[in-house]
């Protein structure tokens, strides 16, 4: 019987551990909660009232605020911290990290001093130690409805295709599959960058524009997307399947998405630090916005959309204007 170390209890780290309970293989898992009051909410209460209201963690989940309580003995570590708190987290677990570890990362964002992806801090940081074994985890999954049992599909990623399988094996369950995949940068891609695109098609519904804007949004933002992973070495067709369009889909048009949200309040005319002032909830998509920026410039990957995101949020370009530049670009085969 495995252990799964679930790092992070946002809503995402806590709904996979609630799932991960209803996989088919038998389990432990342990769900490192960095807030002491979450942690203790768990302990007693079974939720996590801050990030996923209304959901109970089965008992069988160890709830600790100990990293090394969390690890000791794990052989799936699955972190689920925000991009931005990676690098420090691994740093922090590096003590209690050994060679028959695995790692997923589920995190679906850019670190925003050095544009990494994190599978990539995981390599550099790990490496010092041992060379670890890392896969990704992404797809169009709200953490409320995986939580449910709604079911759903995504991707893990790795070019190790035996770690692929044993992941896909441990996790997957009668309400959430895993596909394999060796294209990491492109599923780890797709997951970050789509929360740029969310942003701007949250700003679309704030505006009050209509299913025709969406649907251009979505078409349009897809191959920026495409652009920049192929640019970086991932494929096409990966951009295509669950960790690309799929998660585009799910977050430019549903109310869960935090990055939406944003836009959504953007285009009302609030101002950005007003709304991630009143949200606890990390929106990735805000930092990823200012990393993609700097990728794509490296690149010589053309990338209007996110740009004129970068401009709203970071220039104090208005959403309209926004929209307007992007409708007026010089016109172009497509």
């Amino acid at each position: 019987m495995k252990k799964i170390a679930v790092i992070g209890a946002g809503s995402w780290g806590t709904a996979l551990a609630i799932a991960l309970t209803r996989s088919r293989q038998a389990h432990k898992v342990a769900l490192w909660v960095f807030e002491a009051d979450i942690c203790e909410s768990l302990r007693t209460r079974r939720v996590n009232d801050v990030f996923l209201p209304g959901f109970e963690v089965p008992r069988e989940v160890e709830v600790t605020n100990q990293l090394g309580e969390a690890l000791a003995g794990a052989d799936i570590v699955l972190s689920v911290m925000p991009s931005a708190h990676a690098r420090k987290l691994y740093e922090q677990m590096l003590p209690h990290l050994s060679p028959q570890m695995a790692f997923v990362s589920a995190t679906k964002g850019l670190e925003p001093d050095s544009l990494e992806r994190v599978t990539e801090i995981i390599h550099k940081t790990v490496s010092g130690k041992f060379v670890p074994r890392v896969a990704a985890l992404s797809g169009p999954s709200f953490a409320k409805e995986v939580a449910r049992g709604d079911p759903t599909a995504v991707v893990i990623a790795s070019s190790d295709s035996a770690l692929c399988q044993m992941v896909q094996e441990e996790f997957s369950g009668p309400t959430f599959r895993l596909y394999g995949n060796d294209d990491v940068t492109g599923v780890e891609l797709g997951g970050a960058v789509k929360n740029v695109i969310a942003i701007a098609a949250g700003v679309c519904e704030g505006l009050g524009f209509g299913h025709n804007t969406i649907a251009a949004l979505i078409t349009r933002g897809l191959a920026e997307m495409t652009r920049l992973a192929v640019a970086m070495g991932g494929r096409r067709e990966t951009l295509a399947g669950l960790a690309g369009m799929g998660d585009l889909v799910l977050t430019c048009t549903g109310g869960l998405s935090r990055n939406r949200t944003v836009g959504v309040e953007l285009g009302k005319g609030r101002k950005l630090q007003e709304i991630i002032g009143s949200m606890r909830m990390v929106a990735e998509g805000v930092s990823t916005t200012a990393a993609t920026v700097q990728l794509a410039r490296k690149q010589g990957v053309e990338m209007p959309i996110t740009e004129q995101m970068h401009a709203v949020l970071y220039e104090n370009r208005s959403p309209r204007d926004a929209i307007r530049e992007l409708m007026e670009r010089r016109l172009k085969q497509e």
